[in-house]
């Protein structure tokens, strides 16, 4: 690799990382302004008319705070998965040598997100398979989450710690020869 392509590329994984420290601080600030708002909540029922990002989940804590509570967990525990896969990144990145990339801890982090990304997909399906109950039973409409998105980057990113974890069997192989 010629110093200006190395260059190059250790600039971009810099910008990277810092992009993965305010992605993981946005989704941290999300999850807990949302945790705050349903807080709030139990103590004035009013305030779950105007919650953190604008969401209205008023009628349906009228209809049943248990469904309330259900549809505000699956938000909190997708930003809070969310947030962890942020953090993995901003480790990842910071782990990652240009002269010697292939690292187990790197391909552990990178199947470690792949398994957190499916279970944003399985949560996002749940979700969506709650918010359909409801509107059938109760005609309170909610917000779809997007799930083949997500399983296809947990694909993706399973592949690449795959090709991460056999360039660290080819690196020891090469390095026994050596």
């Amino acid at each position: 690799m010629s110093t200006g392509t190395k260059t190059r590329t250790t600039q971009i994984l810099a910008i990277m990382n810092v992009i993965a420290w305010m992605a993981f601080i946005g989704y941290a600030i999300n999850a807990g302004a949302i945790l705050t708002s349903y807080v709030v909540s139990w103590f004035n029922p009013n305030a779950s008319k105007n919650m953190y990002l604008q969401l209205n989940k008023n009628v349906l804590e009228q209809y049943s705070f248990l469904q309330y509570t259900m549809s505000i967990s699956f938000m909190f525990a997708i930003l809070c998965i969310k947030a962890q896969i942020a953090l993995l990144v901003t480790r990842v990145l910071g782990k990652v040598n240009l002269e010697n990339p292939f690292k187990t801890r790197v391909a552990l982090a990178l199947e470690k997100i792949s398994y957190l990304l499916i279970t944003i997909a399985t949560l996002a399906f749940l979700a969506n398979a709650h918010t359909d109950w409801l509107q059938k039973r109760t005609g309170i409409e909610g917000d779809k989450l997007t799930t083949q998105e997500i399983l296809v980057t947990a694909g993706l990113v399973f592949i690449i710690s795959q090709i991460f974890r056999r360039g660290v069997e080819l690196q020891a192989e090469s390095d026994l020869t050596v």
